[in-house]
């Protein structure tokens, strides 16, 4: 009996990867975002265990009906594509099969973009991959923010994020799981509204999308009394 998670061939299969460095000390770096994204869906939607492939580290499952396989490399940032490019030749699969997460700079943190096709703007991993792949395939952008200066760079991306930044970190991953598969399915609208419900949800103070008040219509004015002082002792008696 073929177990649920064995996949026999690439037919309409969709390959996700997440880039990152392998190994515990680069396991929390804002540049191991990807990595993060996968972690979460492989948790959250009952994938296989992670098993050693493509040099890298590979989990199978689905989303809805569609057949994913998750891929992590393991060679390190700068040379993904080596990866990439061997899974996507083993199961017969095309650049548009693949999607890429990623970190990026120029996106505030706790963003998400979809970006089919393009350049690699010198992330050295897209760059990488875009050397055995091709460019058109899909990447979903990260925001982790811009230490503001081009030299700073390497240490910003291969330091831990802090403290601080936990609960949006957890807050966007959480979104990613919600809508992959949506992803999968080719819709990226409804991936990222899914997102957008985890990153920026409605609130129910501060003036945003609040229910109107209803409006006090004060209690009307007593009628003026007219009786006779003679009728007012009278009426006291009834």
């Amino acid at each position: 009996m073929q177990c649920a998670h064995s996949f026999i061939s690439g037919d309409d299969m969709q390959l996700f990867v997440g880039l990152g460095n392998p190994g515990a000390k680069y396991a929390h770096n804002r540049h191991n975002i990807g990595f993060m994204a996968l972690d979460h869906i492989a948790r959250d939607h009952g994938f296989g265990p992670w098993k050693s492939k493509f040099q890298g580290v590979i989990s199978e499952g689905r989303l809805g009906r569609d057949k994913v396989l998750l891929l992590k490399p393991e060679t390190f940032m700068n040379r993904s594509g080596q990866s990439v490019g061997e899974a996507m030749r083993f199961y017969k699969l095309t650049p548009q099969d693949i999607t890429v997460f990623h970190d990026e700079l120029d996106l505030a943190p706790g963003k998400a973009r979809h970006k089919t096709g393009g350049g690699h703007a010198g992330h050295n991993g897209l760059r990488s991959i875009h050397g055995h792949v091709g460019d058109a395939y899909h990447r979903i952008r990260l925001g982790i923010g811009h230490p503001g200066r081009k030299e700073a760079v390497p240490g910003y991306v291969l330091h831990d994020f802090p403290k601080a930044d936990d609960v949006w970190l957890e807050d966007l991953l959480r979104g990613i799981s919600d809508g992959a598969p949506h992803l999968a399915d080719g819709e990226p609208g409804k991936f990222m509204n899914a997102v957008s419900l985890r990153t920026a949800p409605p609130r129910s103070s501060g003036g945003a999308r609040t229910k109107p008040q209803a409006k006090t219509v004060p209690d009307p004015a007593p009628a003026a009394d007219e009786r006779s002082p003679m009728q007012k002792l009278m009426d006291k008696f009834r």
